[in-house]
Parts: C-alpha cells; structure tokens; sequence
C-alpha cells in the first residue's frame, strides 16, 4: 500500500535547542523517500524516527547555510556504508557546488552508490517521474535559494451511476481505462478528473513571487515561520517569514494542510505561532511541527 507522509527531524532554525534539531524532513511518496535540507545531526534523527539511508532516493538543499545542511556530509557516507541499491540523486543550487562538493568529501570513506548531482540554476521542472513531477522555484534569501514541489499527474475517477447506465462492468470497465472508449462510449463519459496530489517545501526566505508559486493549490505546505508577527522586522531583514506572513500565503493558495516549521530558538511557546496562523484567517489543517513527528500527506480531494 502507498504511503504519503512528512516525516520531520528536525525543527529549529539556525541555533538547535534541547528540544529541536537542526532541519531535517523526509516526505514518503509510493515507495521512494525525498530528504529535504539536512541539518547537522540528520543521520541520528533519521534512526530515532526510523527512516532508514535506503528509504532514500532524492535530496533536496533549498540552500547553503550549516542548518540547511551540515547534515549532508554524515548522510551521504551512511547511504554508502549501507549499500544503498539505487541511485540517489541530490538537487542543490547551482551556485552552491562548493559547498556541496566539500561536504560530499568531507572526510575519507569508499563511495558504492551512484550519487548522481542534479544542481538547480533556475526555476522550472527537475524530474517527471509516474508518480511525480519535482519542481524548483527562487527564493528571497541572503543567499540563494530554491523552493521545492511535487505534482502528482491528473488521473481519472471511474463513476459508478454512469458506468451502470452505460452498462459497462466487470473486464470491460478496465478496458476503457486502458482504451479510452468502448462500443462509442467514451472514458470521459463514464469517469471525472481526479487531481493529482500536490506538495510544496520552502524554507527561508522573504514573501516573494516564488513562494506564492510553491504554496499554490497545495495539499500539503511546509514552511518556515521562523518568527512571530512582532519581530515581522527581523524577519524582513534576515530573509524569513513570520507565522502570519506563511499563514497568508496558505489560505490565499487554497493549502489544505500548512505545516509551520523552523522556529527560532528565542521562542518557548510553540501555542502562539498557531494563534497568530488562524488569526491571520487560516481555516484549514494546521500542524506547528515538532521533532520526531509524522503527518499524513492529506487523502485525495
């Protein structure tokens, strides 16, 4: 059975505190698993919340600061120790191959798994694959970053009232899928658009054109909140968002399910960014983030 899932590692942002790792986040997607921003100490988040190096088959760094990915250096030497058996492919700014490559070699170890590097260098799509398309869109930061989203493709919802008025049933109604038509009725007259699944990643970074692109129609939207609306200054000034800066972008892109996430150390009550996310008139599901917790990509509209 597939399995849609966010699972986090780690939820702070530039300072880890006793209770919140550096960034990590897995997103389970039909049986391959995306590794988005790698914080220092992701190898051991991944073992508590029993996410193995060969649940892996992408990486995504939206960009280069140490708690975005620290962690990638100890990630890419555990998907080698264990012989992962496929490839994985790592997605990173373009302008960021040195950083990556001296993570990549941090330290001496045997390479066995092919590493294939996919850097990003503008906005657009990365990978089409069955089940998904990735695609990159530019932040607003002090230095370069990429957003991340999955599009699942458009699939059909066979309708049951429509295929007994046309008495299509048993083989025949899968012969129609595969065929398109049977006896002069066609697919469209007996099923609807069901529309694919669609998932967003963005991290640090201002309000701009990109996140509003990224956050549109999504499923599920992950992103940061890195401070309460009082401190809206600082976050203009370091490049982030606040709880209702994000709130606002979801409930103007239709997100059915915002999950916050890269809190700054200076807050102790985790309650207030949920407060100032439906104060900003967001009605859908919500989840403030925590270490070590799994959220269910929402079921299909």
């Amino acid at each position: 059975m597939s399995v849609r899932e966010l699972v986090v590692l780690g939820t702070a942002s530039q300072v880890p505190t006793r209770h919140r790792n550096h960034n990590g986040y897995v997103l389970r997607w039909d049986g391959e698993g995306i590794l988005f921003d790698p914080g220092e100490g992701t190898q051991r988040q991944m073992l508590r919340a029993g996410v193995a190096a060969h649940d892996l088959h992408r990486i995504c760094v939206t960009h280069f600061h140490g708690d975005h990915s620290l962690g990638l250096a100890g990630v890419i030497q555990r998907i080698n120790l264990d012989r992962v058996p496929h490839d994985v492919t790592a997605h990173y700014p373009r302008s960021g191959k040195r950083f990556f490559d001296r993570l990549r070699y941090a330290t001496a170890y045997r390479e066995t798994v092919q590493l294939v590097e996919a850097p990003v260098a503008e906005d657009g799509v990365l990978a089409a694959t069955p089940s998904y398309s990735l695609e990159a869109r530019r932040l607003s930061h002090p230095v370069e970053s990429f957003g991340y989203r999955l599009v699942e493709p458009d699939g059909r919802r066979m309708l049951p009232e429509r295929l007994f008025a046309h008495g299509i049933k048993g083989p025949d109604v899968g012969r129609i899928q595969r065929e398109g038509a049977l006896g002069g009725v066609s697919l469209g007259d007996v099923s609807e658009v069901r529309r694919g699944q669609r998932f967003a990643f963005v991290m640090d970074t201002r309000l701009c054109e990109g996140v509003y692109a990224l956050a549109e129609g999504c499923d599920m939207l992950v992103i940061e909140s890195t401070f309460l609306d009082e401190d809206i200054q600082l976050a203009e000034e370091h490049g982030h968002l606040t709880a209702g800066q994000a709130a606002r972008v979801a409930r103007d892109a239709g997100v059915r399910h915002l999950v916050l996430t890269h809190f700054s150390q200076r807050y102790t009550q985790p309650e207030e960014f949920e407060r100032q996310a439906r104060a900003s008139g967001f009605e859908g599901e919500l989840t403030v983030a925590h270490d070590l917790l799994r959220v269910p990509v929402p079921k299909r509209r």
